[in-house]
């Protein structure tokens, strides 16, 4: 992807310079992950959605899956439970076609997608090339028979566990927790698969998230023994064709991958061809959040080689939230102040990720059933007027300023506006630099009165609240 360059605003924090770096220009575009929703749940929500200012939706893998614990629909059931089933089953692909017993048919994708375009929302779909079901006998067919049959599916060392996972031959040709690495370099495996993408794309998807795909080679990686290029990112980003089929509508598409940060990981060359979750920078994030204070954490530096306009941002991701529980401690009142203040800023895309009906701190998983929405969180006032701001703010340059213990944020936005962000569990009293005019201000949300004086802002913050201010 060629990029053009513009200098970064410096980052103020008080009165101290931090940033001096280069990036491209910004996106004021925000992602509902509707994480689990079924294709009919979002359509049947997307006027919600558009009204609370989300320009994309992102769902959960549309491809026929395995069909685990006899198709029940729980989100993770426990032993004894009546109702069986778990979430990821629909990350365990047995064919590349669209639609799967978790989230609906073919039918009801289009339907789905047919919704979004009329409140001008678009589709982006979590698909994911790199491997196949655990149990990979139930791989249909149709699969194996175009790649010319199940042992041309695979790498030479699909079935290898990964050991050394900063070992890039290892990590871009091996099995990923049981998961059998398909070989993405197969010309008649990519032509199949681009089928797929192209089927999805015809049906109205606008852009999608490549799961895992840091485990999908770059053409500077180790060729594993059945492969005579790494060229899957070329097919899969239509720069190239493949047996004469080539990749719908490439310049209408967004296309972001899950590159999870780590030691050796490629991200320069990976952001020759897609943006990147800013796995790091969320860590970051939630470590600032859960210490009550911006200086928690490094929240200046991006914590990522790659502009912060190819990056894909978020306060906690699905896996974050489902594997280990990393964030599903944290308060819904954390989760969105953190949501404020990554919206809020001029860089990076947002990723709001909708956690289950129903749940709380003791339990995760809530009402337990997937296809069901997600909890109210998504439509929170607090969220709906961090969207507008953001759309409202476009090409604004950002300057943060923070009190000395860290505990009061405010993401200033050129002149027009800013964002006061508590990240404490207090109610604080705020003097701050501000780039406002001098005047008196009340919130978009809680009309709650501010004042501006010689380039100062006073007034009083709730505990874990959010001010949007123009």
């Amino acid at each position: 992807m060629k990029i053009k360059t513009l200098p970064i605003l410096a980052l103020l924090i008080g009165n101290s310079l931090y940033a001096n770096a280069t990036t491209t220009a910004s996106s004021d575009n925000v992602i509902l992950h509707a994480w689990s929703w079924s294709f009919n749940t979002i359509a049947d929500n997307m006027k919600q959605i558009a009204e609370a200012g989300f320009d994309y939706v992102q769902t959960s893998p549309a491809n026929t899956c395995y069909v685990g614990e006899n198709g029940g629909m729980a989100l993770f059931s426990q032993p004894g439970d009546s109702v069986t089933g778990k979430w990821y089953y629909y990350y365990q692909p047995t064919d590349w076609k669209v639609g799967n017993h978790l989230l609906g048919s073919r039918d009801e994708f289009k339907a789905m997608c047919d919704s979004a375009y009329k409140y001008n929302v678009k589709i982006i779909v979590d698909v994911l090339p790199n491997h196949t079901a655990i149990d990979h006998s139930a791989v249909l067919p149709s699969l194996d028979n175009a790649v010319g049959g199940h042992e041309n599916l695979f790498h030479a060392n699909g079935f290898k566990p990964i050991t050394q996972w900063n070992d890039r031959m290892e990590c871009t040709t091996g099995e990923m927790g049981g998961l059998p690495d398909v070989n993405t370099e197969n010309p008649d495996f990519q032509y199949y698969y681009l089928q797929y993408v192209n089927d999805l794309i015809n049906l109205g998807a606008r852009g999608f998230r490549y799961d895992t795909a840091k485990h999908i080679g770059l053409p500077s990686d180790p060729l594993d023994p059945k492969s005579s290029r790494n060229n899957f990112w070329e097919i899969a980003t239509g720069r190239e064709g493949v047996k004469g089929l080539s990749l719908l509508m490439p310049d209408s598409l967004y296309i972001y991958g899950e590159v999870l940060q780590d030691k050796n990981v490629k991200e320069l060359e990976y952001a020759e061809y897609i943006d990147q979750t800013a796995s790091a920078y969320g860590h970051a994030l939630r470590n600032a959040l859960n210490a009550q204070s911006y200086k928690g954490d490094d929240l200046v530096s991006w914590h990522h080689p790659v502009s912060p306009s190819q990056l894909v941002t978020w306060v906690e991701s699905h896996d974050t939230y489902c594997n280990a529980h990393e964030s599903a401690s944290m308060t819904d009142e954390q989760i969105r102040t953190g949501w404020v203040f990554l919206t809020a800023r001029q860089w990076g895309t947002p990723l709001f990720f909708s956690r289950p009906a129903g749940s709380t701190r003791e339990n995760y998983w809530g009402n337990n059933r997937i296809g069901e929405r997600g909890n109210d969180e998504f439509f929170h006032p607090e969220v709906i007027a961090a969207n507008n701001f953001r759309k409202a703010m476009s090409n604004q340059p950002e300057i943060v300023f923070t009190n000395p213990d860290g505990a009061i944020v405010e993401v200033a936005r050129g002149t027009k506006g800013i964002a006061l962000i508590n990240f404490s569990g207090k109610a604080q009293k705020c003097v701050l630099t501000t780039t406002l005019p001098d005047g008196t201000y009340s919130d978009k949300v809680y009309n709650t009165t501010f004042t501006v004086k010689n380039g100062q802002i006073s007034g009083r913050l709730a505990p874990n609240t959010t001010y949007i201010i123009y």
